[in-house]
């Protein structure tokens, strides 16, 4: 019987030996290419990149999967214990790997087999990190001895608290949510911090299967789930019997977070942050690399702004009467509520709401209001329907039919189910409000609807700029010897634009030729023909240079036409060039970015370069307060800017856009802007401290009718604008920069004058220069080809082809 044994021992060894070299030999060659599990601690997951205006508020974020990374120390506890309870209730006792369920497992895999139920697992937290960091998804028994043995070297290598913390920024919990933070505000739009238990529960019952229990799907099986975890939590001492019982006895209460842009009337604004953001760092660091840009935006100025073209927008449009409904059914059927929810609203025009005509008589008109989409997808039960007044439609000209689909909006202030007909307009246009002194652009809007268009007119759209590109030209005169009472000529000019080409013969928009003019009555009076004398005086180059040290161009043509603004621009380059006006001569950079920090806090963009060494003192002890040094390029000279200022004053005081002055009882200047056959229409305005540009055309630039000009259609924008953003701001000066003289002058010939009333006023001069002791006139010559020049003590001169006696 010992030989017996012996030799059953010896046999049992022998294979014992095999078997162990056997595993040896195959556990050898799984772990040779076994991930590095070191990359842990160097671990960057992908985080979404957050935008926010400038007073903190969330404008959008951006990502591949929705993650913000949060330390274990932010974690709230309920929220670690609700993961460990539902997951790994002995996460804090093992070593990696759970003996005592993977057996537990084992047998009830063993008890099930041939039942087709799904095999029951036994992964720790730290086997499911293994796997979801290191490995794949693959349902093999080498991927399982692989997550095995990497979870004993992750736990040997790694503190509990981190890989809990990489577990509960990495578990995927559905509806795009990656971790628990993201999930939070996905499911609940909370902080993790303000979670109740039955929430926190919830979201620990996701990473089973997050479709399973999706709370708009399935929400029994997601309530039966989440109590389930309500449960484990309690069992574990995480919670009384008392709150488990009350946290069961909540609805899911899930409230998802829209994941549009999370500011109101910001769409084109952050569309714009997001193509400079993928320009400047690329597609991987915006929709991964968790940074968190601080943009200009001002919200209110941003709504005050949509708000005005809107109204601009409308105004023009209603004014052509109706075009056609949205869209025309032959048949509403029964459920008129189905099929008008067939069609797509425009999400971004809230004060709207799509309707289907069901009755049209000469009172007006009954609609059946667009049913809300509710989470789930489907459409409210409940039918609404409202009455459109004949008197709330007459503009329209001809009314809508039954079976149409149109847009209306609820009429202020009226109690009664009242709406009133409105429709998308042809006309489009954008509006940019810039702070001057350090190109932060406040508001942007760069069309009537992002959801229609995402195409911004304010930075892609290319159009020529008009007559309110004439500032530059007279600014370079300015710059370069001329006074605001220097007089050009107004009278017929032929130009010869060389072999092949026809004449150009310039000329004014009323088609009349006012003889010699001061520079001050060129600009306010917007006259094309003195400005083409006046480029022609100073020559073409020297115009092309300013244009190029404003920013409205970059290589200007050199051709006369081009000093009436034929070139084409963007909205956004123009408030930039007039910015230059505003604030001294200064060059600035429009930007829309403050300040950018990559995921650990640091800084990497910051647009404001300015010095300041004694900003960084450690206390104050009696200094004075510190200098900041504005390194930026003086581009004009500063009395030529509050000179230019000067005289944009005089054009909405006397000129194009005296609407402006009629509607806003403070210090304002500005430029109107109409081209040839009337395609675009642009006004360009400032107070002190803010400039604002207005551009109105139709996409596929075409007449816009005559008199639609940038007076008629973009001034009353541009006022519609100012009232609201400059009611609560003190009526400020411009700021006159220090030895500027002020001197009495005729209105109409530019001398020197000891009167008063309406022709006389102070003219601003540099020192050194006055009111011309001559009149003379530049782009005009006698008979000799001299400069033509009349004493002041002259009664009068003939100037012949001028149609007149000055």
């Amino acid at each position: 019987m010992l030989r017996i044994f012996g030799y059953l021992f010896g046999i049992g060894a022998v294979l014992f030996l095999v078997v162990a070299t056997g595993i040896a030999w195959y556990v050898s060659g799984i772990t040779q290419d076994l991930p590095d599990y070191d990359v842990l601690a160097k671990y960057e997951p992908p985080v979404m990149t957050r935008i926010h205006a400038s007073d903190g508020q969330l404008i959008a974020e951006y990502a591949r999967e929705r993650r913000l990374y949060l330390p274990i120390q932010a974690i709230p506890d309920r929220i670690k214990a609700a993961f460990i309870s539902a997951e790994d209730k002995n996460f804090y006792h093992h070593s990696g790997l759970d003996y005592y369920a993977i057996f537990r497992a084992m047998v009830q895999n063993v008890q099930s087999m041939g039942s087709g139920s799904r095999p029951v697992g036994a992964s720790t937290i730290t086997q499911q990190v293994a796997k979801n960091f290191l490995l794949t998804n693959e349902q093999s028994i080498d991927r399982k001895i692989k997550e095995a043995i990497l979870s004993l070297r992750i736990e040997a290598a790694y503190k509990k608290d981190k890989i809990l913390e990489l577990y509960l920024n990495e578990i995927f919990l559905g509806l795009g949510a990656y971790g628990v933070a993201a999930a939070s505000l996905e499911y609940f739009d909370k902080s993790v911090h303000e979670l109740t238990l039955a929430e926190a529960a919830y979201l620990a019952a996701l990473p089973k299967a997050p479709n399973n229990y999706n709370p708009f799907r399935h929400p029994d099986r997601a309530i039966e789930r989440r109590n389930w975890v309500i449960d484990r939590i309690v069992e574990n001492g995480f919670a009384t019997v008392q709150e488990g019982d009350a946290a069961k006895a909540e609805p899911l209460g899930v409230n998802r977070r829209v994941t549009a842009p999370h500011l109101f009337a910001a769409d084109y604004f952050t569309e714009e942050v997001r193509r400079q953001l993928g320009d400047m760092f690329g597609d991987k660091a915006l929709y991964e690399g968790g940074l968190s840009v601080r943009t200009t935006l001002d919200p209110e100025l941003q709504v005050l702004a949509r708000q005005a073209l809107m109204k601009g927008l409308i105004k023009f449009d209603r004014a052509r009467g109706w075009r056609k409904p949205v869209k025309h059914f032959d048949e509403i059927g029964a459920d008129w509520g189905a099929t008008v929810g067939e069609v797509e609203a425009l999400s971004d025009v809230v004060e709207w709401r799509l309707s289907i005509v069901l009755e049209s008589s000469g009172n007006g008109l009954t609609v059946g209001l667009q049913p809300a989409r509710l989470p789930n997808g489907r459409l409210e039960e409940a039918r609404e329907t409202a009455v459109v007044p004949a008197s709330q439609m007459k503009w329209a000209g001809k009314r809508p039919s039954v079976g149409d689909v149109v847009y209306v909006s609820k009429v202020e202030g009226s109690e009664s189910n009242e709406y009133a007909l409105e429709q998308v307009p042809e006309i489009e246009g954008a509006i940019v409000a810039m702070d001057p002194h350090t190109g932060r652009v406040l508001a942007m809007v760069g069309g009537f609807s992002f959801a229609e268009s995402e195409f911004n007119r304010a930075t892609q759209a290319y159009r020529q700029p008009g007559s309110s590109f004439k500032p530059f030209v007279y600014s370079a005169a300015l710059d370069n010897g001329y006074t605001p009472s220097s007089v050009v000529m107004d009278a017929p000019i032929e130009i010869d634009p060389g072999p092949g080409q026809p004449i150009w013969r310039p000329s004014n928009y009323s088609n009349e030729f006012y003889g010699p003019s001061t520079l001050r009555t060129g600009i306010e009076r917007s006259r094309n023909v003195m400005t083409v004398r006046l480029a022609q005086d100073m020559g073409m180059p020297l115009v092309a240079e300013y244009s190029r040290r404003f920013g409205v161009y970059d290589d200007l043509p050199q051709f006369l036409p081009m000093a009436l603004g034929a070139g084409e621009t963007t909205v956004l380059r123009m408030a930039a060039a007039y910015s230059v006006i505003d604030n001294g001569g200064r060059s600035i950079s429009p930007t829309l970015i403050d300040r950018i920090q990559n995921r650990f806090g640091e800084t990497v963009f910051r647009h404001d370069t300015r010095g300041c060494e004694a900003c960084e003192a450690a206390e104050w002890q009696g200094q004075d307060e510190p200098e900041i040094i504005d390194d930026a390029d003086q581009v004009l000279d500063p009395m030529t800017a509050y000179q230019m200022t000067s005289m944009l004053e005089g054009v909405v005081q006397r000129g194009t856009a005296t609407i402006v002055s009629r509607e806003i009882d403070k210090p304002l200047a500005g430029k109107t802007g109409t081209t040839n056959d009337y395609h675009d229409a642009w006004f360009m305005g400032f107070s002190p401290d803010m400039v604002v540009g207005v551009f109105v055309g139709y996409d596929q630039p075409r007449n816009l009718g005559r008199s639609s000009t940038g007076g008629q259609l973009a001034a009353p924008i541009f006022v519609d604008f100012m009232k609201e953003a400059l009611a609560d701001k003190p009526a400020i000066p411009f700021r006159v920069p220090p030895g500027m003289n002020f001197i009495p002058i005729d209105r109409k010939t530019g001398l020197h004058t000891s009167g008063n009333g309406a022709g006389v006023l102070l003219e601003a001069f540099k020192p050194g220069t006055g009111p011309p002791d001559t009149y003379s006139i530049i782009g005009y010559t006698d008979t000799l080809g001299n400069p033509l020049t009349v004493s002041p003590d002259s009664d009068s001169a003939v100037i012949s082809g001028t149609g007149g006696l000055y």
